[in-house]
């Protein structure tokens, strides 16, 4: 059966192609394909870093496993290695997606045990038979939507959620500025937070068909490399960009708290990963400085080299 023919026009969203995870489960939200592997796998107990978001822990918390963490190293890397045994798991995040050897070298170690979090590292390819996860808002203009590699699959006819409640800051953006659709923004990332798992909305996957792939992949790359010319000097991180990683940002360690009030007043915003980290007494000073020191500076596809270069004159004078 067609779809209607005839009448008003939607949304002009491009002709769609093809999905760079065309081959995944396409879930509503990150949080809910961690939430399907928990239900999938019903672990005993998982090890998750310190560093990590709230979310993570959110999730853990509504299942019946034992949690315990680990602390990483200042090249963002695991400080021990642990015995699993049945019903273990380790959940490691692609930090920034800049860490897709260490991913490799983690699943040579814990096989199938292992759970990457590629919320950060969209362009990351998954290893065959390691439960692997991606957020797509965290590199598009979408209001929702996720892509999950696993073998184990659940027995629920799911839901297919529905997007077009939560577009309202995208269409903001466009249409009068950033700052006018931050507060609908901040309500929808709190509306994510509640949504059960479901199916990814159509509206979202049609989108989703319509990005040029390529295209960003080098515009990230590009501008990564631009910015770590300006800044790798005084930057405090040292982590190196290999030949297949895409990142989502450039992370700056800052040598003290930076004043990001004053970089939103030059109207540059950059998220803080996670803030919640820093209640926590048993973090590392390494883990505690990355989620106080740490300017992640935008470098996606929205921006050109005048951009970067007025970021980085920015953080230097910060």
């Amino acid at each position: 059966m067609f779809d209607a023919i005839g009448g008003y026009f939607e949304l002009e969203c491009g002709v769609p192609g093809m999905e760079y995870h065309d081959r995944a489960e396409k879930l509503n939200t990150g949080r809910n394909c961690l939430e399907y592997i928990m239900r999938a796998r019903l672990p005993k107990k998982i090890y998750v870093p310190y560093y990590t978001c709230d979310v993570v822990m959110d999730v853990l918390g509504q299942h019946p496993v034992e949690v315990i963490q680990y602390h990483i190293d200042e090249a963002l890397e695991p400080k021990a290695q642990f015995d699993l045994h049945d019903g273990d798991r380790f959940l490691y995040i692609n930090y920034f997606g800049l860490k897709s050897i260490t991913v490799a070298s983690l699943a040579a170690v814990y096989g199938d045990k292992l759970i990457v979090d590629n919320s950060q590292a969209f362009f990351s390819r998954p290893i065959m038979g390691i439960d692997t996860f991606y957020s797509a808002r965290k590199f598009f203009g979408v209001a929702d939507g996720s892509y999950l590699y696993t073998n184990r699959t659940i027995d629920v006819e799911l839901e297919r959620g529905v997007s077009y409640p939560y577009m309202m800051h995208l269409l903001k953006r466009i249409d009068v500025s950033a700052e006018a659709g931050f507060e609908t923004f901040t309500e929808n990332e709190d509306h994510l937070k509640h949504e059960k798992l479901k199916r990814m909305s159509r509206l979202t996957e049609h989108i989703l068909k319509t990005i040029d792939y390529m295209r960003v992949m080098k515009k990230r790359i590009g501008n990564y490399i631009l910015l770590d010319t300006l800044l790798a000097e005084t930057n405090e991180f040292h982590l190196h960009l290999t030949e297949d990683e895409v990142p989502m940002v450039y992370p700056y360690l800052c040598s003290e708290i930076p004043d990001r009030r004053r970089m939103s007043q030059m109207r540059i915003y950059t998220a803080q990963y996670w803030k919640g980290v820093l209640e926590s007494k048993d973090v590392n000073n390494f883990e505690r400085n990355v989620a106080e020191r740490t300017l992640f500076c935008p470098i996606d596809q929205r921006y050109d080299e005048a951009q970067i270069r007025y970021i980085a004159r920015e953080v230097r004078t910060r």
